[in-house]
């Protein structure tokens, strides 16, 4: 007589079906999860991803001018003077010199400020390279007598977005809703004829250009973005003072 309490096993085939269905419905179940990270990502999500990449950008020009103001101090410690400090680099523009004429003196040379060459990050700023100048006096930097108002050493970077100039105002404690403009002069992203070098260095005592002082909100002004553009809509510079004098 047959047993009815013997376990009622399947045939072969039939567990391989059900093994075949449960592999199908984790590899669907994975492919939607992916799906709806993917939407996430793309809509909300997409937003803080952006964030931390400017955060990160940020953080990146904001540590090149600390090694840049390294290289600086290491080159005056040397002896040499604020008229001698120089910006050539093979990846520089021609107007900054040759990094061989007095190598002690060069803030991209191992021989002087020891400081290494970048190029502009494409995600913030459109310009080929940065730029150098002497030509601009900063509210709160140095003297602001009249009279005898001088020129910082700036690092620019020109033409940098918008977000990345709202968050570096933000990270330095402007007023967000006041721009800090430049209308004035050449603006702090001053002509390339100015880059400082032999031929263009400081502007004489009292002859520096000046900027919109009302519309910066932090003094001294040592760092920070402008709009060249009345009404602080477009045309944006990231500017750091390098030696206020």
């Amino acid at each position: 007589m047959p047993n009815n309490n013997a376990p009622d096993f399947l045939p072969s085939s039939h567990r391989k079906s059900e093994s075949g269905n449960v592999i199908f419905f984790i590899l669907l179940a994975i492919v939607l999860v992916g799906l709806i990270t993917a939407a996430v990502r793309g809509t909300g999500e997409g937003g803080h991803i952006d964030n931390e990449a400017l955060a990160i950008r940020v953080s990146e020009v904001r540590e090149y001018m600390n090694e840049i103001e390294r290289g600086l101090r290491f080159i005056m410690h040397d002896g040499a003077s604020e008229t001698e400090i120089r910006f050539a680099h093979p990846d520089a523009p021609a107007g900054y010199g040759d990094i061989t004429n007095t190598p002690s003196r060069q803030i991209f040379s191992t021989s002087g400020g020891g400081v290494q060459y970048r190029l502009p990050d494409a995600g913030i700023s459109s310009a080929a390279n940065w730029e150098f100048f002497g030509r601009t006096h900063l509210p709160g930097v140095g003297t602001d007598d009249a009279a005898l108002k001088e020129a910082e050493l700036i690092a620019v970077l020109p033409d940098v977005t918008s977000a990345f100039c709202a968050k570096i105002n933000k990270i330095n404690g402007y007023d967000e809703a006041v721009q800090p403009i430049d209308t004035s002069g050449s603006c702090i992203n001053a002509s390339t004829t100015f880059r400082f070098s032999s031929s263009s260095g400081f502007t004489t005592t009292g002859s520096a250009d000046t900027v919109n002082d009302a519309t910066f909100t932090v003094r001294p002004a040592m760092q920070g973005c402008v709009s060249c553009a009345a009404g602080g809509t477009s045309d944006f510079h990231f500017f750091h003072v390098l030696m206020a004098r």
